[in-house]
C-alpha cells in the first residue's frame, strides 16, 4: 500500500476533490485492470479516451481518479485529482510508485530514426562482457540481467518501464540501455526518469503518419535532450544535419561523433567486407564483426557512450571486437553449392534501406546480381512507399515488391502505392508479388551462383500481421528452407 500524496509528487496538480492522504493499492491506466483500492489514471489515448471509463473504474473499486477534467457527477468516498496532462502525471506517478528506480542505476536512452536497437543491444552486450549486471529495454526484447521478456512497444508505457527498472534495481543491475521512440517521448512515457546519458543516431523519413510534419518529429526527439540533467551526457551524430539541433538547449555535457566531420569521437573505415569492418577510432584501429558504414556510426556511438560511463578506452575497443550483430540487422547466410548470399535486414524506412543497399554496393564485386525484396507496412506513413520502391529499383538489379505487415490494408493497394515511385528506366527490373513467401521463392529461383538476395523490412520480426491476425513468418528461416529445397 502507498500513500496517494506520495505517488502524486511532481505530478503538477491543478485541483483536488477529496483527500490525497489515503492509502492506495496500485496505479492503473487500463480500467479493465482496476481492483479494490486502486488509482485510475484517465488517459486520452489514440484509440480510446480513459475519461469514458471513469465510472467503470469506480465500479471495480477505484478509490482515486486522476483526470484532465472532472466528471459531471462525483462519487462519494472517491478522491478526484485534476491534472493538465494525464500522460505526464502517470509517468511521475509510476516512478514514485516504484520508488524512482532510475535514480539507482545508470540509464542511457537512445533515440533517432535508425540504429536504436543495435546501439542499445550492443551496449548491453559490451557491458555484460565487461562483467556488469545490465538491463535492456528494446524493440526486440527486454532483459533484466539474463532474464528475458517479450517487448511489445519500442518505448513501453511508463508503468511498465518503471516496473522493469524496479526489477533491475532489485537484481543489482548497474546499467540499463533503453530505446526511446518519438511516440514514447511525445506521450510523456519517459518523464520522471533520471537519465545518465542520451544518444542521438540520425533523423530521416519515418512516423509522419503520427507526427504530421518532419519538424514536429525532429522537435519531439529534441525535447528528450532538452530535459536531460546536468549530470548526464548528450551524445549526438553531427554528420546528420539535425545532430547539433539536439544539443541546442540541453544542460547535459555535450559530445559529438562523426565519420565525415571533426568531432569529439571520430572514426574512419579502413576496410569493409562481408566478414566485418576495420575501423580507426580516435587513432586506434579495431576489427569488428559488424558490416557497413551505418554500423560504423553505431559502434562509434557505443565507444563514446561506454567511455563516458566510466570504461577504459582500450578495454572498450577490445570488447567491441567481440560484439556480434543484432538479430535481423544485416544478418546473412551463404548457401552451400551456389554460394548465394541472403541478407535479412529490418530496413523499413527509406534511409535505412538506402544505407543497407549502399553497404552491399561497397562490398560486392558487381560480377553478381543484387535482388532486393521489399514491402511497406499497412496503416503507416504512406508517403514513404514510392520513395522506398524508387531506392530499391534504382539500386538493385531486380526489385521485388511484396507484403510486409499489411495490417488492415489491402496489400495490393500498398504495392500500387510503391510502384508509383519506380522511374520508367527501372520498371523492367521490378516484379510485384503479393505473397511474401512466394516473393522470396522467386528471388531464390532467379538467383545464380554468387548472387546476393536482400530481404528488407521485417528483420527480427517472426510474424506477419494481416487483418489483425499475426501469422508465423520468419524471413531468415524461409530463405534458408527455400535455398535448401532448390539445392542452391
Amino acid at each position: 500500500m502507498k500513500v496517494l500524496k506520495d505517488i502524486l509528487y511532481k505530478a503538477s496538480l491543478e485541483a483536488v476533490k477529496g483527500s490525497t492522504d489515503i492509502t492506495v493499492n496500485k496505479v492503473e491506466f487500463d480500467s479493465r485492470q482496476i481492483g479494490k483500492g486502486d488509482v485510475f489514471v484517465a488517459i486520452n489515448g489514440t484509440v480510446s479516451n480513459g475519461h469514458d471509463y471513469i465510472d467503470k473504474a469506480i465500479s471495480l473499486g477505484a478509490k482515486a481518479i486522476v483526470c484532465e477534467e472532472f466528471p459531471d457527477v462525483l462519487s462519494e468516498n472517491v478522491t478526484y485529482v485534476l491534472v493538465k496532462n494525464s500522460h505526464k502525471a502517470l509517468a511521475f506517478m509510476a516512478a514514485n510508485y516504484y520508488g524512482n528506480p532510475s535514480n539507482n542505476l545508470k540509464l542511457v536512452g537512445i533515440t533517432g530514426t535508425n540504429g536504436k536497437t543495435t546501439i542499445a543491444t550492443l551496449l548491453y552486450q559490451l557491458f555484460k562482457k565487461a562483467g556488469y549486471k545490465v538491463g535492456l529495454l528494446s524493440t526486440v526484447k527486454i532483459l533484466v540481467g539474463d532474464e528475458e521478456y517479450k517487448a511489445t512497444h519500442t518505448t513501453p508505457d511508463s508503468l511498465t518501464i518503471n516496473r522493469y527498472l524496479s526489477e533491475m534495481q532489485q537484481e543489482g543491475v548497474e546499467y540499463c540501455f533503453m530505446e526511446v521512440s518519438s511516440h514514447g517521448i511525445h506521450q510523456k512515457r519517459t518523464e520522471g526518469l533520471y537519465f545518465a546519458g542520451g544518444i542521438f543516431t540520425n533523423l530521416s523519413h519515418d512516423h509522419l503518419d503520427y507526427h504530421k510534419s518532419f519538424s514536429e518529429y525532429r522537435d519531439v526527439k529534441k525535447s528528450f535532450f532538452d530535459k536531460l540533467p546536468k549530470s548526464a551526457f548528450a551524445l549526438t551524430n553531427i554528420d546528420d544535419k539535425n545532430g547539433l539541433v539536439m544539443l541546442q538547449n540541453t544542460v547535459a555535457k555535450k559530445l559529438t561523433y562523426a565519420l565525415k566531420t571533426y568531432a569529439d569521437y571520430r572514426a574512419q573505415i579502413l576496410e569493409s567486407q562481408f566478414s566485418g569492418l576495420l575501423l580507426k577510432i580516435n587513432d586506434q584501429e579495431v576489427w569488428v564483426k559488424l558490416i557497413g558504414a551505418f554500423n560504423a556510426y553505431n559502434l562509434l556511438a557505443i565507444y563514446a557512450a561506454a567511455i563516458n560511463l566510466g570504461l577504459e578506452d582500450m578495454e572498450v575497443l577490445r570488447l567491441m571486437s567481440e560484439l556480434e550483430s543484432v538479430s535481423g540487422r544485416f544478418q546473412f547466410i551463404v548457401s552451400g553449392p551456389s554460394q548465394i548470399t541472403a541478407i535479412v535486414d529490418y530496413a523499413h524506412t527509406p534511409d535505412a534501406l538506402d544505407n543497407v543497399l549502399k553497404t552491399i554496393e561497397d562490398i560486392r564485386t558487381r560480377n553478381e546480381q543484387l535482388i532486393t525484396i521489399v514491402g511497406c507496412g499497412g496503416d503507416r506513413d504512406r508517403t514513404k512507399r514510392p520513395v522506398m520502391a524508387h531506392i530499391a529499383s534504382s539500386k538493385s538489379d531486380v526489385a521485388i515488391f511484396t507484403s510486409d505487415n499489411p495490417r488492415s490494408e489491402d496489400p495490393v493497394d500498398i504495392i500500387e502505392d510503391m510502384e508509383k515511385g519506380v522511374e520508367p528506366q527501372n520498371y523492367k527490373k521490378t516484379l510485384s508479388v503479393v505473397e511474401r513467401k512466394q516473393a522470396i521463392k522467386i528471388a531464390c529461383q532467379l538467383a545464380k551462383p554468387n548472387d546476393i538476395i536482400l530481404i528488407a523490412g521485417k528483420g527480427h520480426e517472426t510474424y506477419q500481421e494481416i487483418k489483425g491476425v499475426r501469422h508465423d513468418f520468419d524471413d531468415m528461416q524461409i530463405v534458408k528452407e527455400i535455398l535448401k529445397e532448390l539445392n542452391k
